[in-house]
């Protein structure tokens, strides 16, 4: 099935082209079916979700009797596809209440597989705002800054196969879109790949904020499951040297301007999905308002084994 040429239709969803991107897909699910997993999981409180590890997937086991037995098997068929490698969905306006917003997001990350700890936050999500003015030591909450195309988990030594973010609430934004590069349509990759510092070990160090005391080692391009991946971010890799330094921003520079680079836009109650393997994300910066506000939630983890 080629889930981008063609409208497929399941018991309670439709997989459908996405406006923004021509690899992504974007996922609508049936709204009464929606509703009554929302119904069904009112009475599960953030909080157990937080301290028992089995609930999460109780609320995956929830949506998926409310959606069937496909959809599950279609999340996880589209991140591991690499014609592919992610999609979007929503709520489609059925709540605005936060809890909710982490019981759907929890039920589609664990349809993939168990969520890694996430050190910034101590739990299994995070929850960020991003506003006017930030003391962040990094990138991520920095509102006017353009927050540069790279991978999660670099940083650290457990896998980082998908990452999930959820938007749950914005106020007074323009701009902040979501950049995506699917490491196919990157014009340059193999220059980069074929240079002699392509496939070297690079050391990675987190910012205080991270709560990470980790030092990595590893390859920018290496070969895993899913092909040609990359692990790199540009905030967080140690060059040694100026030849380092050189070839590191050269890399990210070129993948800012590549045309392979596209903005997607996330509206309050969805989220994407990627493959962490062979897409890149970024931000793009916001235009200056002191009453800005958006909030968002991040899962990372890995495929169910």
């Amino acid at each position: 099935m080629d889930a981008v040429s063609n409208t497929t239709k399941a018991p309670s969803f439709q997989i459908l082209s996405h406006p923004d991107h021509h690899r992504i897909v974007h996922i609508t699910s049936d709204r009464d079916a929606l509703a009554a997993f929302l119904q069904d999981a009112r009475d599960i409180d953030v909080q157990n979700l937080e301290y028992v590890p089995y609930m999460r997937y109780h609320l995956a086991d929830l949506l998926s009797a409310r959606l069937g037995l496909a959809f599950a098997d279609t999340l996880v068929r589209m991140v591991k596809d690499r014609r592919h490698g992610g999609f979007t969905i929503g709520l489609q306006g059925l709540s605005d209440d936060p809890s909710d917003f982490v019981r759907f997001g929890t039920a589609i990350g664990h349809m993939l597989g168990p969520a890694n700890h996430d050190a910034m936050s101590g739990a299994y999500y995070a929850r960020f705002l991003v506003k006017h003015t930030d003391n962040s030591d990094s990138y991520l909450r920095q509102a006017y800054r353009l927050f540069t195309m790279h991978t999660d988990g670099t940083f650290v030594t457990e896998a980082t196969d998908w990452l999930l973010m959820m938007k749950f609430a914005e106020k007074n934004a323009i701009g902040g879109e979501s950049r995506f590069l699917h490491l196919d349509d990157w014009e340059e990759r193999d220059v980069f790949l074929d240079h002699r510092l392509g496939t070297r070990p690079f050391l990675y160090k987190a910012p205080g904020s991270k709560n990470v005391s980790e030092r990595v080692e590893r390859p920018l391009f290496f070969q895993g499951e899913f092909g040609l991946s990359i692990s790199f971010i540009d905030q967080f890799v140690q060059p040694t040297n100026r030849e380092d330094a050189a070839f590191l921003r050269a890399l990210s520079l070129s993948m800012e301007a590549s045309e392979g680079t596209k903005e997607v836009s996330l509206p309050v109650g969805d989220l994407v999905v990627l493959n962490n393997y062979f897409y890149l994300h970024g931000r793009a910066p916001f235009e200056r308002n002191e009453a800005l506000s958006r909030e968002l939630m991040r899962q990372r983890g890995t495929f169910a084994q």
